[in-house]
């Protein structure tokens, strides 16, 4: 039975929201607040799962508070729900350290799977952000991963597809610009893929991402395949990296 927070300044967006969860998601408690003050009020002393914070366009004021609410439940999941939709908002949501972005323009049904993906520990995206050069959502889970052997680390069981074929890429040290042209999808998709590998690995930059890919088993089976252009080598190679660009 999961604790909900939802934080948002719009008393009408929040209740609706509150009702579409406690209709859809069973057992759940949905607590509201509709100031930071009161936010970090019930975060310091509400031990939820998961926290929605809602923003409206251009506007990125959480991402300031997140550090703080970190310190106080670091257990806690959180995501922004914005109307915004832009590839640079969400980026500065996954590298602020929120484990989602939520379109407030998203059909219920979405909304609802991504929180439920968050829930279940993954980082999550609207697909609509990438769909219109590889069709493949960042957060979620995408096909069945029944061939996966038990030996592998969990956090790959976390990724989509996708995701897994641009950190394959990036353990053999490609550039941003050479993954999206072997895969076939724009660079900004590809930095959006990063962002979210960096956060769903626990990790604080694409290099440090780069060193863990090249210690999961499941790369094994990746790189089993012939070699893609612009294979360089070693992961110890690579120059230092401090962000996902």
């Amino acid at each position: 039975m999961p604790r909900i927070l939802i934080f948002d300044k719009h008393g009408v967006y929040r209740s609706g929201l509150r009702c579409l969860i406690g209709e859809s998601i069973a057992g759940a408690e949905v607590i509201e607040a509709a100031d930071c003050i009161e936010a970090s009020s019930q975060i310091r002393t509400g031990c939820f799962d998961l926290v929605l914070v809602g923003t409206g366009r251009s506007d990125l004021g959480p991402l300031d508070f997140l550090k703080k609410w970190r310190e106080a439940a670091p257990t806690t999941r959180f995501a922004i729900v914005s109307a915004s939709n832009t590839r640079t908002d969400m980026l500065a949501t996954l590298a602020a350290g929120f484990h989602g972005f939520i379109s407030k323009h998203q059909r219920d049904a979405e909304i609802l799977a991504a929180i439920n993906d968050i829930l279940s520990g993954r980082i999550y995206v609207p697909s609509s952000v990438t769909e219109a050069d590889d069709g493949n959502s960042l957060g979620g889970y995408c096909g069945s991963e029944a061939t996966l052997t038990p030996s592998i680390d969990a956090h790959i069981l976390k990724l989509t597809k996708r995701q897994r074929e641009v950190l394959s890429l990036l353990a053999r040290g490609l550039s941003n610009k050479e993954i999206a042209r072997a895969l076939a999808i724009a660079e900004a998709t590809t930095k959006i893929h990063l962002a979210a590998l960096v956060r769903a690995l626990g990790v604080r930059n694409r290099t440090e991402a780069a060193y863990k890919a090249g210690n999961l088993a499941i790369l094994t089976e990746l790189s089993s395949a012939e070699p893609l252009p612009g294979n360089r080598g070693p992961v110890s190679s690579m120059p230092e990296l401090t962000d996902v660009g």
